[in-house]
């Protein structure tokens, strides 16, 4: 059974004023370059209706920007394509905070935590190929910065059915009824990472800029995720 609005309108909200935080994303995917090429809606118009005539593969590389309204899309912003990513290339396994009918940015407080996150769920996935004896992941490590106020669900000990590290019916519920209320997004334990925070943002619009930084590879050893390396460019 889901919450009720009254319940939803007097969960605790914190304001999240130029927050940084961090994500990770398969670093195999590239970048959505139109996003970032684009200063407003009639630039993206303008400017997809050129490329889509000698890219005929431009509409699935864009995805489903209808997913966005437009108000809610961050033209101009370093790093553009990283924001709308995840609400245009929605996952339909869905996620802690997501049925997989809308997509959900989840970042962190730190890029230990967003690697714990990040490390489990791609463990989860070798462990499901069966015979699978090496592989290895590189993932692009991304710093966000964003404003916003956020359904507080911190700590995990007060909401416990809204950390629960194996079973997401009950914050799907939370997260499909804050998306059809138009929350913003929250603020959450991380149950990979116990004392660390996540943010999850139901929308990109609180995001104001994200740039690239290292990048990380998650070693599969055909039992678990044995090691996680750092990779920098030599300057």
């Amino acid at each position: 059974m889901g919450v009720s609005d009254t319940e939803i309108h007097a969960l605790p909200r914190q304001a999240f004023p130029s927050q940084a935080a961090y994500r990770l994303v398969n670093g195999k995917y590239p970048p959505i370059a139109i996003f970032d090429d684009v200063a407003d809606q009639a630039d993206f118009d303008a400017l997809f209706a050129v490329q889509a005539l000698t890219n005929p593969r431009l509409q699935n590389e864009v995805g489903d920007l209808n997913r966005v309204p437009a108000a809610e899309r961050p033209w101009g912003i370093p790093g553009c394509n990283y924001a709308l990513g995840p609400f245009v290339h929605v996952n339909p396994a869905g996620s802690r905070f997501s049925d997989g009918a809308y997509g959900v940015f989840y970042c962190a407080d730190r890029m230990a935590t967003a690697i714990a996150e990040t490390r489990y769920h791609q463990q989860r996935y070798f462990q499901r190929v069966e015979g699978l004896k090496y592989d290895r992941i590189v993932m692009r490590g991304l710093r966000v910065h964003f404003s916003a106020t956020l359904c507080d669900i911190t700590p995990a000990s007060r909401y416990p059915q809204w950390h629960d590290p194996d079973h997401y019916q009950a914050p799907q519920q939370l997260g499909q009824q804050l998306y059809q209320l138009h929350e913003t997004g929250l603020h959450y334990e991380s149950v990979r990472a116990p004392g660390s925070h996540c943010y999850a943002l139901l929308t990109p619009q609180p995001i104001e800029a994200i740039t690239p930084s290292a990048h990380y590879e998650y070693i599969w050893d055909g039992e678990k995720i044995a090691h996680t390396l750092t990779i920098r460019r030599l300057s």
